[in-house]
């Protein structure tokens, strides 16, 4: 099978979507299929893989994305190769593969990472709202009736693409992790590499630290965590706009001894660091599924989250990690709970890596081949129909 991924960032750009497409793309070539990654800027990157297709990009600011407008010729052409197409970014990506694919009948596959609601009021809260998601609600229903199968990360999102107009139903198939790297790290890093003491109980947040990640309320439960847990510290694994600011914040508080900005940390290194940690922790409520709260449990961390689609959608409260309300003293207590008690770390640890296995890519990449098929050959039998009449 020839399989299109269609993304408006990739590799370097880090992001869950960017590891979602990665992990798919090698599980799929392990069993023989060619895979296509087709996206913008960067031309000059070396990827370490085959077959990544980089079209032309103007950056935008210091963001990692480069804005496209078109395939290139090589790119075009072996668009009208592929048997199926996925796109994972529905604005410039999404509407390239509708364009290009549907005069050669390839079905579109769409799967919607993302809480487009919440990044708006974020990044473009200078507009006023009513207007946004009136935008948003038609286009992504409009985008939905034209790609031939929408899949949602977790039943939050489906259920929220269905209140937010979208009358195609979503087939949940969930984000995937190679458990294997995380379960057994290849170079394990101890609390004192990465200048911690090695007594300390360490929680990590892994990801970007934008103002949609919920940095600040992250920061302000820690502090208040500490009055009760002291041994309590946090490594902060990630880059973004917020972090200097978050930093400062850290420092200010007094907390910087406590607290580690690890920066942007390489995706194979990533298992080695939380394998020094003890639980994980986020605040975030605009995930969908997140992969980072999968790779932690995978390494056997406990998830101390925000009880909101997404988190919510993975974490077993009580048995893979601890749920809060959205609020800084609710979030406080549960860490509490958790950074407190290593009884409770080690009951919410077996549970964690129990959770994980049933996202395993070696599973999920099945499923999501068998998706694959049913649209080829619902668009084969369309085209076999439109022929004979």
């Amino acid at each position: 099978m020839r399989i299109g991924m269609f993304a408006d960032m990739y590799k370097p750009h880090i992001s869950g979507v960017t590891n979602c497409i990665a992990l798919h793309k090698h599980r799929l070539e392990e069993l023989g299929h060619e895979v296509f990654v087709f996206t913008f800027g960067n031309r000059g990157y070396h990827d370490g893989e085959p077959n990544v297709i980089r079209s032309w990009g103007l950056e935008v600011g210091d963001t990692g994305y480069q804005f496209g407008i078109d395939y290139s010729a090589t790119a075009k052409q072996l668009i009208q190769t592929l048997d199926v197409a996925h796109v994972h970014h529905p604005f410039v990506s999404g509407r390239l593969a509708l364009k290009h694919c549907g005069p050669a009948d390839i079905p579109v596959v769409f799967t919607n990472h993302t809480r487009y609601d919440l990044y708006s009021d974020t990044y473009a809260w200078f507009l006023p709202r009513k207007m946004r998601m009136s935008y948003l609600k038609s286009y992504l229903a409009d985008f939905a009736e034209e790609v031939d199968l929408v899949i949602a990360p977790s039943p939050g999102v489906a259920e929220w693409l269905e209140t937010f107009g979208v009358t195609t139903r979503a087939i949940v198939v969930p984000n995937a992790v190679d458990t294997e790297p995380f379960a057994r790290p290849s170079a394990p890093r101890s609390k004192s590499d990465l200048g911690f003491p090695s007594d300390a109980t360490v929680m990590v947040y892994l990801g970007r630290v934008g103002r949609e990640k919920n940095i600040d309320m992250l920061i302000d439960a820690f502090e208040a965590a500490i009055e009760r847990c002291p041994d309590l510290h946090l490594l902060v694994l990630g880059d973004g706009p917020e972090r200097e600011d978050a930093e400062k914040s850290a420092a200010k508080r007094g907390l910087g001894e406590r607290t580690v900005f690890a920066g942007a940390t390489p995706y194979e290194l990533v298992p080695d660091h939380l394998a020094a940690c003890d639980f994980f922790v986020t605040a975030s409520v605009s995930e969908v599924h997140p992969l980072v709260v999968l790779e932690a449990a995978a390494a056997g961390l406990p998830t101390v989250g925000v009880r909101s689609p997404g988190v919510g959608d993975i974490v077993v409260e009580g048995v893979s990690g601890l749920l809060a309300d959205n609020d800084t003293e609710s979030l406080a207590r549960r860490i509490e709970d958790v950074a407190c008690d290593a009884d409770t770390r080690r009951r919410l640890s077996s549970g964690a890596r129990d959770e994980a296995a049933r996202y395993d890519i070696r599973l999920l990449a099945d499923e999501m081949l068998d998706l694959y098929r049913r649209v080829i050959d619902r668009a084969r039998q369309t085209r076999h129909i439109d022929t004979a009449s």
